[in-house]
């Protein structure tokens, strides 16, 4: 096992039980497998501690199969350390852990040659290539056909985007590419299961958005993406759900969709007489906020908490009733990032 961090490939884990087979399980037994289990990833009482410090602390994890599953959380609230025992590269101290139908560690050597990961940024051989390094550590892997070896790589190079760079030596290359070389590799074999540390680490906007539609293509494609990421905004273009972690517990979970419905609704009305649509919306029993705030073209913006099967032609037609001015209305959910705060208390930079 490498002592540096690096796109994990299944040669690399220690397990705690061999397989009882030296070649993987094959496609009937994996569809079998899954039609036995809801989740690609289940855990019951997850716990990891440290001494006296509880990195994870009774974790209920769900991640359901096909589906692109961001898991969220502060620095330090047991995001990595959850991925490590996922994948075999720390022990549970309690718990249980399943993935793709199977226990772990007991089954992990017949389920992680299934599973693709990026764990903490990628570890390159920096005088070689990047389809040299591909090919090293695709020749690592016992299951790999050396007979396709240079396919295999010049697909996963494609995939990534990094084709035109394949020639070059990978200590020329930029963080990014980087990140999206260690992204090829964990594709190298087609997986069921991709994990991803921060994969967007590094990049600039457009290899952000190559990523993102990397990930899309591949959940599409039938794989179940699990991504640890601090980028609320690419979270929320990308995933379907959403875990949140805080100190090492989990606060909530659940799709997209559950998540924001959780949070405050409310009416955004642009107008310029804003103290009087002020007092028409505090009338009708709403709670307008304090202070109107300006609008990017000008014009102030009165916000007020609504219920969310709050009828928003009643409130325009109480507003334009009343002689406001309105020039803008809108009924806003909460945004993932206003939700992560009011769950966790706290940002991203936050160390516990």
């Amino acid at each position: 096992m490498r002592t540096h961090w690096s796109p994990l490939r299944h040669n690399d884990v220690v397990t705690e039980a061999e397989p009882t087979s030296a070649e993987p399980k094959g496609a009937e037994q994996n569809s079998a497998e899954r039609d036995s289990a809801e989740f690609a990833i289940e855990t019951r009482g997850l716990t990891k501690v440290f001494g006296r410090q509880i990195a994870v602390n009774d974790l209920n994890l769900s991640v359901p199969y096909g589906s692109v599953f961001g898991f969220l959380g502060p620095n330090g609230s047991g995001k990595t350390t959850t991925i490590r025992m996922l994948l075999g590269l720390a022990s549970a101290t309690g718990g249980e852990i399943r993935m793709l139908g199977q226990s772990i560690p007991g089954s992990a050597g017949s389920v992680l040659p299934r599973v693709g990961a990026l764990v903490e940024g990628p570890a390159v051989y920096p005088f070689l290539s990047g389809r040299a390094n591909l090919s090293r550590l695709d020749s690592a892997d016992r299951y790999a056909s050396a007979a396709t070896r240079r396919a295999r790589v010049d697909k996963a190079l494609d995939r990534v985007g990094l084709t035109h760079a394949a020639s070059k030596r990978a200590h020329a290359y930029s963080l990014g590419m980087k990140q999206r070389l260690g992204i090829a590799n964990a594709l190298l074999t087609p997986p069921d299961l991709l994990i991803l540390d921060e994969p967007t680490n590094g990049l600039d906007p457009q290899g952000t958005r190559e990523v993102r539609n990397l990930i899309r293509s591949l959940a599409d494609d039938g794989t179940t993406v699990f991504v640890s990421s601090h980028l609320l905004a690419e979270v929320e273009l990308m995933c379907s759900h959403i875990a949140v972690m805080s100190a090492g517990r989990l606060v909530t979970q659940g799709t997209l969709e559950e998540l924001r419905a959780g949070g405050v609704t409310r009416v955004r009305v642009i107008t310029p007489d804003a103290q009087h649509a002020h007092r028409v919306l505090a009338e009708l029993g709403l709670v307008p906020s304090d202070v109107p705030r300006e609008h990017a073209v000008g014009d102030p913006v009165v916000e007020a908490e609504v219920a969310a099967d709050a009828s928003p032609e009643a409130i325009t037609s109480a507003l334009v009733g009343a002689g406001v001015r309105v020039r803008g209305f809108a009924v806003v959910g909460e945004s993932l990032e206003q939700r992560f705060v009011a769950l966790t208390g706290e940002g991203f930079d936050v160390a516990q």
